[in-house]
């Protein structure tokens, strides 16, 4: 039997987030409402007494001081309209989920298999307002249709009965076990259609490549003896189409590149990851010899530096860009949780110790319109600060540093950079703690949340520009609370040494993470039966691919494992045993024990040839300003200083705690109202040190509509100059490098795509040439090349962007300078020469 306890505020308690509401309903919506009051819903399927129920809504549910609970009872009155709105099937519901645990922990009992707990909010507006404004306000601001549902009622109705609540979105889908066969002997176009149609993201070529392997007889013979036929399965084929995606494989940085420069001359370029990026640390770290303070970069999930000789520095900036677009909260929220685990599944894996973000969005002033399928900007904007808050807080992580841009070429796709610094033991148990191997019999453990159809073909998704029809099943909504259980259950873990490799499910789930790991021992045997899933119904190709959030794959030595499942027990973690390591060369995959999936490693990690592009630079024309000289600024400086690049962002900021674990020292704002913006931040990752952690960055994407060579320059340039300006040492400094570009594969929907590559090689000259100049190494980084929107008709394109963070070390914080001025009287230096260079400023 379903249940409904109903919390709302006492009428004398002020409603905070009603007013908020109220406030963005008429200022974005342009709506009169004279009030909103909210109600939480919490529907519980499940078995309950009368008495269980009262203690429920009594204690865990209610705060009894400042709010009132109602069972089974409508709580609502005194309204004009009604908005109820709630998650559909199958989305992650993390309050649902927490008060499940809390009504276990009161009642003494388990809920049964298939019971469960649903929340949604109830929004009651006052106002003089037609059933159409009602509609306007649910869709336009209170639902986002992707991923939840919703009612509208109006007084009227709901007094008399009339009207039904939500009901509960139960995923009741039936468990489908069925392997299907994909024949790829088919024509060129059929291909392309197995591919477009299965969201696989695989190019022609690329599907050739794959039936050209599977005709093979001697691998055919091979199959056969497993029970597979000469076709590939749907799970090898997803598996493939993940690993092959260009979010996993980052195919054009990857590229054979024919660049023809402005005067005609051509260079060939293999691979610009490695004549430009690992080139540039290389040249680096043979400058640095002895000093070299680089421990792990470009191998593992996020780079590793020396920051003295009992600790190590993490630091990772990862992109959430597409799913942000779709669901901003979710997405965002998702985007910090995810890059959270990148520095802990590093090495044995690191303490978070803050977190970082910038976003890119047109203006929240947008008044153009907007193709089907895309979200205002505000609605975007107010979303993503929303879900970096909730991961970063509920976490328990500082968000320390970051930056908001605004150019009108991000409605198409926002930027979504998150970034996490860890810290951790120099050694563990007498190895260097950025060091990890897998050896043959090693168990497969999977732990922290559980398996849904959420995040399903992110990878792919994420690998193709954005359009109306973008899968909804790309979306994941990130449970904070569930991985900070997991972290600290793992870091005690790490300190007994009971794994021996850890990594996370990002991307591409477990195919990406068991995929990887299995290359260190060159196989794995893996049984997808095995694995803990949110509701039945998921075929093994979803439980295989699924980014569902919060969850690390390790590798447990099996003397081990009866102590690793048993400290998860204690600590409330889900852990699970699904299979072994092997040194066989294959990535094996079984669902009940009957094979789904043979593949060799080689084939599924190096069967792919490099891509053949072509970039063809030109020096764009562009109107030299010339402003006129005058001797009053002052209305072009307020005008400036009201910009949206350049106004304050405190709003926003504020909403972040960057106090939380203690180790702040210049935060966010400083000066004598702690209202003027740091040029960076920095942190004691160790209380018992003054020892510092100091990060900035740079950002500047206008810079691409002139040269993006230029743009990489200044970006690079600013985030050291603000490193610098704190107090951060130039011997142990390192960049992480986060491309953000349009498509730049020529195609019939990138006419222009040669140009985009050009713009693609000139920043990663700028990037090498300025690295080494400045002598900083690389340590991480990560490209995302598909930031385009497109349904058919229309084509937004972001500018090309980097975001290039610094980090360092500074070795007293108490000599760390703040930008404000001191005292009247204080002398203002210019250092470097000034020219005529205002192109690109805001100022035009």
């Amino acid at each position: 039997m379903t249940h409904r306890i109903e919390i709302s505020l006492k009428e004398q308690v002020r409603d905070a987030r009603g007013e908020r509401i109220r406030r963005e309903i008429e200022h974005f919506l342009h709506f009169t409402v004279s009030s909103v009051r909210t109600i939480d819903v919490y529907s519980i399927d499940a078995e309950l007494s009368e008495q269980e129920l009262k203690t429920i809504a009594d204690e865990p549910l209610c705060d009894r001081i400042i709010q009132t609970s109602s069972i089974d009872m409508p709580a609502a009155n005194d309204f004009d309209y009604l908005v109820e709105v709630g998650f559909r099937p199958g989305v992650t519901d993390n309050v649902g989920r927490t008060a499940r645990e809390a009504i276990e922990y009161v009642t003494g009992r388990r809920l049964q298999e298939g019971e469960g707990v649903y929340t949604s909010v109830q929004y009651l507006l006052k106002g003089k307002l037609e059933p159409a404004d009602v509609e306007k306000i649910a869709t336009g601001l209170l639902c986002n249709t992707l991923i939840q549902r919703y009612r509208v009622v109006d007084f009227r109705s709901f007094t008399s009965g009339a009207s039904r609540p939500l009901g509960i979105p139960k995923v009741t889908a039936e468990t489908r076990a069925t392997i299907n066969e994909i024949p790829l002997n088919v024509s060129d176009d059929e291909l392309l259609a197995i591919s477009k149609d299965g969201v696989l993201a695989l190019t022609l070529e690329e599907m050739k490549i794959i039936q050209e392997y599977f005709r093979d007889n001697g691998f055919a013979e091979e199959r056969k003896k497993l029970g597979l036929s000469e076709n590939p399965t749907d799970v090898e084929l997803e598996a493939l189409a993940q690993t092959w995606s260009e979010h996993c494989k980052h195919k054009i940085f990857a590229a054979t590149i024919d660049y023809c420069d402005e005067n005609g001359n051509h260079e060939e370029i293999q691979s610009l990851f490695k004549t430009c990026i690992q080139g540039a640390t290389k040249q680096v770290r043979e400058h640095l010899g002895e000093r070299d303070y680089c421990l792990s970069v470009f191998k593992d999930n996020a780079g590793v530096i020396k920051f003295n000789d009992d600790y190590s520095l993490v630091f990772k900036v990862e992109t959430h860009n597409s799913p942000s677009a779709l669901d901003p909260y979710g997405g965002a929220l998702t985007g910090i949780v995810g890059v959270n685990r990148d520095p802990f599944g590093t090495g044995k894996g690191a303490k978070l110790i803050f977190n970082t973000d910038v976003f890119c969005f047109a203006s929240p002033f947008y008044e153009k319109a907007l193709p089907a399928r895309l979200l205002h900007p505000r609605r975007i904007y107010e979303g993503v600060v929303e879900g970096v808050e909730h991961g970063g807080n509920k976490s328990g992580i500082p968000t320390i540093n970051g930056s908001l841009v605004f150019d009108d070429r991000f409605a198409g796709k926002p930027l979504v950079f998150c970034g996490t610094a860890g810290f951790m033991p120099a050694t563990l148990h007498g190895e260097p703690s950025h060091l990890k191997t897998i050896f043959p019999g090693d168990l497969i453990v999977m732990t922290g949340g559980r398996i849904g159809k959420d995040g399903i073909h992110g990878a792919t998704f994420s690998s193709e520009e954005l359009s109306e029809s973008s899968p909804v099943s790309a979306v994941q909504i990130g449970d904070p609370i569930t991985q900070k259980r997991m972290t600290d259950f793992l870091i005690i873990a790490r300190d007994r040494n009971l794994y021996n490799f850890i990594t996370d499910n990002g991307a591409g789930g477990l195919s990406s993470s068991i995929g990887e790991m299995a290359t260190e021992c060159n196989g794995c045997r893996l049984d997808l039966a095995k694995a803990p899933l949110k509701y039945s119904g998921l075929a093994p190709w979803e439980i295989l691919i699924s980014e569902a959030q919060e969850r690390m794959s390790l590798a447990v030595p099996p003397e081990k494992i009866d102590e690793f499942l048993a400290l998860a027990q204690k600590m409330g973690v889900e852990a699970t045993v699904l299979g072994d390591f092997t040194d066989s060369g294959f990535f094996h995959i079984l669902y009940n024990e009957a094979t789904v999936a043979y593949l060799p490693i080689e084939f599924l990690h190096e069967g792919l040839p490099p891509m053949q592009l072509k970039g063809v630079w030109e020096i764009k024309k562009h109107p030299e300003p010339r402003p006129v000289e005058k001797t009053d600024y002052t209305g072009e400086l307020l005008k400036l200083l009201a910009s949206l690049n350049i106004c304050s962002k405190e709003s926003v900021v504020r909403r972040y705690d960057h106090e939380v674990q203690g180790g702040s020292v210049l935060k966010p704002f400083t000066g004598i109202d702690n209202d003027g913006p740091s040029d960076a931040a920095v942190l004691r990752p160790d209380l018992n040190s003054f020892e510092g952690v100091v990060v900035s960055h740079g950002i500047c994407p206008r810079y691409s509509d002139i040269d993006t060579y230029h743009m990489m320059a200044n970006a690079i340039d600013e985030g050291i100059r603000g490193y610098v300006a704190v107090g951060g040492s130039l011997d142990l400094i390192a960049g992480l490098d986060n491309f953000c570009w349009c498509d730049p594969v020529q195609s019939e929907k990138t006419p222009d795509g040669e140009y985009k590559t050009a713009q693609l090689v000139r920043a990663n000259k700028a990037l090498y040439d300025y690295c080494v100049a400045y002598n900083v190494p690389l340590i991480s980084g990560k490209d995302s090349m598909k930031n385009d929107f497109f349904d058919g008709v229309t084509k937004i394109s972001i500018p090309p962007t980097v975001l290039f963070s610094v980090i360092g070390k500074m070795d007293d914080v108490r000599k760390t300078v703040t930008m404000d001025a001191k005292r009247p009287g204080d002398i203002v230096y210019l250092l470097g020469k000034t020219a005529f260079e205002l192109g690109g400023s805001e100022y035009y």
